[in-house]
Protein backbone atom coordinates (compact mmCIF):
# COMPACT_ATOMS: atom_id res chain seq x y z
CA UNK A 1 0.00 0.00 0.00
CA UNK A 2 2.97 2.28 -0.49
CA UNK A 3 2.61 4.67 -3.42
CA UNK A 4 5.98 4.95 -5.23
CA UNK A 5 7.54 8.05 -6.75
CA UNK A 6 6.40 9.16 -10.18
CA UNK A 7 2.80 7.95 -9.88
CA UNK A 8 0.89 10.91 -8.48
CA UNK A 9 0.64 14.44 -9.94
CA UNK A 10 2.58 17.19 -8.16
CA UNK A 11 -0.50 18.82 -6.53
CA UNK A 12 -1.32 15.51 -4.80
CA UNK A 13 2.19 15.06 -3.45
CA UNK A 14 2.32 18.65 -2.17
CA UNK A 15 -1.10 18.30 -0.54
CA UNK A 16 0.03 15.01 0.97
CA UNK A 17 3.01 16.69 2.61
CA UNK A 18 0.80 19.50 3.92
CA UNK A 19 -1.75 17.12 5.48
CA UNK A 20 0.90 14.83 6.96
CA UNK A 21 2.81 17.78 8.41
CA UNK A 22 -0.38 19.11 10.00
CA UNK A 23 -1.25 15.68 11.40
CA UNK A 24 2.26 15.21 12.81
CA UNK A 25 2.18 18.67 14.41
CA UNK A 26 -1.20 17.92 15.98
CA UNK A 27 0.02 14.58 17.35
CA UNK A 28 3.17 16.16 18.81
CA UNK A 29 1.03 18.86 20.43
CA UNK A 30 -1.23 16.21 21.99
CA UNK A 31 1.81 14.23 23.15
CA UNK A 32 3.31 17.28 24.87
CA UNK A 33 0.06 17.80 26.75
CA UNK A 34 0.57 14.45 28.47
CA UNK A 35 3.81 15.58 30.11
CA UNK A 36 7.27 14.12 29.59
CA UNK A 37 7.10 11.94 26.44
CA UNK A 38 10.51 10.30 26.95
CA UNK A 39 9.17 7.28 28.79
CA UNK A 40 7.08 6.35 25.74
CA UNK A 41 9.84 6.77 23.15
CA UNK A 42 11.33 3.24 23.54
CA UNK A 43 7.88 1.71 23.02
CA UNK A 44 7.30 3.90 19.97
CA UNK A 45 10.72 3.04 18.54
CA UNK A 46 10.14 -0.70 19.02
CA UNK A 47 6.78 -0.67 17.26
CA UNK A 48 8.10 1.61 14.51
CA UNK A 49 10.79 -1.00 13.89
CA UNK A 50 8.12 -3.72 13.77
CA UNK A 51 6.16 -1.68 11.23
CA UNK A 52 9.35 -1.05 9.24
CA UNK A 53 10.13 -4.78 9.07
CA UNK A 54 6.61 -6.12 8.51
CA UNK A 55 5.94 -3.83 5.56
CA UNK A 56 9.04 -5.12 3.78
CA UNK A 57 7.99 -8.79 3.95
CA UNK A 58 5.99 -9.49 0.80
CA UNK A 59 3.43 -12.31 0.85
CA UNK A 60 2.64 -13.61 -2.65
CA UNK A 61 -1.09 -13.81 -3.40
CA UNK A 62 -1.33 -14.28 -7.19
CA UNK A 63 -1.46 -12.24 -9.31
CA UNK A 64 0.33 -9.84 -6.94
CA UNK A 65 1.76 -9.71 -3.43
CA UNK A 66 0.69 -8.05 -0.19
CA UNK A 67 2.26 -7.34 3.18
CA UNK A 68 1.23 -6.72 6.76
CA UNK A 69 1.01 -3.10 7.85
CA UNK A 70 0.48 -3.17 11.65
CA UNK A 71 -0.76 0.44 11.66
CA UNK A 72 -3.81 -0.62 13.66
CA UNK A 73 -1.57 -2.22 16.28
CA UNK A 74 0.58 0.91 16.49
CA UNK A 75 -2.51 3.04 16.95
CA UNK A 76 -3.93 0.78 19.66
CA UNK A 77 -0.69 0.70 21.67
CA UNK A 78 0.91 4.08 20.90
CA UNK A 79 -2.04 6.42 20.53
CA UNK A 80 -0.85 9.80 19.22
CA UNK A 81 2.71 8.50 18.99
CA UNK A 82 1.62 6.21 16.14
CA UNK A 83 1.50 8.79 13.35
CA UNK A 84 5.00 10.28 13.91
CA UNK A 85 6.43 6.77 14.37
CA UNK A 86 4.91 5.59 11.09
CA UNK A 87 6.08 8.71 9.26
CA UNK A 88 9.67 8.15 10.42
CA UNK A 89 9.53 4.47 9.43
CA UNK A 90 8.13 5.38 5.99
CA UNK A 91 11.01 7.81 5.48
CA UNK A 92 13.64 5.16 6.24
CA UNK A 93 11.85 2.59 4.06
CA UNK A 94 11.97 5.01 1.14
CA UNK A 95 15.61 6.01 1.70
CA UNK A 96 17.04 2.58 2.49
CA UNK A 97 14.97 0.24 0.31
CA UNK A 98 13.07 2.42 -2.16
CA UNK A 99 9.82 1.16 -0.63
CA UNK A 100 7.39 3.96 -1.31
CA UNK A 101 9.07 7.24 -2.19
CA UNK A 102 10.23 10.60 -0.93
CA UNK A 103 7.88 12.64 -3.12
CA UNK A 104 4.97 10.48 -1.95
CA UNK A 105 6.03 10.36 1.71
CA UNK A 106 3.21 12.70 2.68
CA UNK A 107 0.61 10.72 0.75
CA UNK A 108 1.82 7.44 2.25
CA UNK A 109 1.62 9.10 5.65
CA UNK A 110 -2.04 9.82 4.95
CA UNK A 111 -2.73 6.30 3.64
CA UNK A 112 -1.08 4.44 6.51
CA UNK A 113 -0.62 6.96 9.32
CA UNK A 114 -4.03 8.59 9.58
CA UNK A 115 -5.89 5.24 9.93
CA UNK A 116 -3.59 4.45 12.86
CA UNK A 117 -5.11 7.42 14.70
CA UNK A 118 -8.56 6.08 13.89
CA UNK A 119 -7.56 2.71 15.32
CA UNK A 120 -6.32 4.44 18.48
CA UNK A 121 -9.72 6.04 18.97
CA UNK A 122 -11.54 2.78 18.28
CA UNK A 123 -9.42 0.66 20.62
CA UNK A 124 -9.44 3.10 23.49
CA UNK A 125 -13.23 3.21 23.45
CA UNK A 126 -12.97 -0.04 25.40
CA UNK A 127 -11.21 1.85 28.17
CA UNK A 128 -14.49 3.60 28.96
CA UNK A 129 -15.34 0.49 30.92
CA UNK A 130 -13.80 0.53 34.42
CA UNK A 131 -12.67 -3.07 34.04
CA UNK A 132 -12.97 -4.16 30.40
CA UNK A 133 -13.40 -7.89 29.91
CA UNK A 134 -11.05 -10.04 27.85
CA UNK A 135 -13.69 -10.38 25.17
CA UNK A 136 -14.21 -6.63 24.99
CA UNK A 137 -10.47 -6.01 24.71
CA UNK A 138 -10.13 -8.64 21.98
CA UNK A 139 -13.13 -7.27 20.05
CA UNK A 140 -11.88 -3.70 20.10
CA UNK A 141 -8.36 -4.86 19.30
CA UNK A 142 -9.60 -6.78 16.27
CA UNK A 143 -11.73 -3.83 15.16
CA UNK A 144 -8.82 -1.41 15.52
CA UNK A 145 -6.49 -3.56 13.42
CA UNK A 146 -9.01 -4.53 10.74
CA UNK A 147 -10.62 -1.12 10.30
CA UNK A 148 -7.28 0.71 10.11
CA UNK A 149 -6.09 -1.62 7.35
CA UNK A 150 -9.41 -1.43 5.50
CA UNK A 151 -9.30 2.37 5.53
CA UNK A 152 -5.69 2.31 4.30
CA UNK A 153 -6.67 0.02 1.41
CA UNK A 154 -9.59 2.29 0.52
CA UNK A 155 -7.38 5.41 0.54
CA UNK A 156 -4.72 3.63 -1.53
CA UNK A 157 -7.31 2.65 -4.13
CA UNK A 158 -8.80 6.15 -4.26
CA UNK A 159 -5.44 7.84 -4.74
CA UNK A 160 -4.46 5.53 -7.59
CA UNK A 161 -7.93 5.20 -9.15
CA UNK A 162 -8.33 8.91 -9.82
CA UNK A 163 -4.74 9.76 -10.77
CA UNK A 164 -4.09 7.36 -13.65
CA UNK A 165 -1.70 9.00 -16.19
CA UNK A 166 -3.41 9.82 -19.50
CA UNK A 167 -1.01 7.68 -21.54
CA UNK A 168 -2.20 4.49 -19.81
CA UNK A 169 -5.37 2.51 -20.49
CA UNK A 170 -7.64 3.72 -17.66
CA UNK A 171 -9.96 0.69 -17.87
CA UNK A 172 -7.14 -1.83 -17.51
CA UNK A 173 -5.41 0.14 -14.78
CA UNK A 174 -8.58 0.57 -12.74
CA UNK A 175 -9.34 -3.14 -12.97
CA UNK A 176 -5.84 -3.91 -11.72
CA UNK A 177 -6.19 -1.41 -8.86
CA UNK A 178 -9.51 -2.90 -7.73
CA UNK A 179 -8.07 -6.41 -7.95
CA UNK A 180 -5.12 -5.35 -5.80
CA UNK A 181 -7.54 -3.91 -3.27
CA UNK A 182 -9.55 -7.15 -3.12
CA UNK A 183 -6.37 -9.13 -2.52
CA UNK A 184 -5.98 -7.23 0.75
CA UNK A 185 -9.20 -8.66 2.26
CA UNK A 186 -7.30 -11.57 3.90
CA UNK A 187 -4.72 -9.05 5.14
CA UNK A 188 -7.48 -7.01 6.80
CA UNK A 189 -8.64 -10.08 8.72
CA UNK A 190 -5.09 -11.09 9.69
CA UNK A 191 -4.30 -7.54 10.85
CA UNK A 192 -7.36 -7.66 13.10
CA UNK A 193 -6.35 -11.01 14.56
CA UNK A 194 -2.73 -9.97 15.13
CA UNK A 195 -3.79 -6.74 16.84
CA UNK A 196 -6.30 -8.58 19.04
CA UNK A 197 -3.72 -11.17 20.10
CA UNK A 198 -1.07 -8.57 20.93
CA UNK A 199 -3.36 -6.34 22.96
CA UNK A 200 -4.69 -9.39 24.82
CA UNK A 201 -1.12 -10.39 25.64
CA UNK A 202 -0.26 -6.88 26.81
CA UNK A 203 -3.44 -6.77 28.88
CA UNK A 204 -2.22 -9.81 30.78
CA UNK A 205 1.46 -8.89 31.08
CA UNK A 206 1.95 -5.12 30.68
CA UNK A 207 -1.45 -3.39 30.98
CA UNK A 208 0.28 -0.03 31.53
CA UNK A 209 1.31 -0.12 27.86
CA UNK A 210 -2.39 0.23 26.96
CA UNK A 211 -2.81 3.37 29.01
CA UNK A 212 -4.72 5.28 26.35
CA UNK A 213 -4.26 8.13 23.90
Amino acid sequence: MHVPDGILPLPFTVAGYAVSAAAAAFCIWKIKQRGDPREHIPKAALLAAAFFSASLIQIPIPPASVHLVLSGLLGAVLGYFAFPAILVALFFQAVMFGHGGLTTLGVNGIIIGLPSLLSAMIFHMQARSANPSKGRTALFGFSAGAIATAVSVALFILFLYYTIPPHLDATVERSAIITLGLLHIPVIVVEGIVTALVVMFLRQTRPQLLAGL
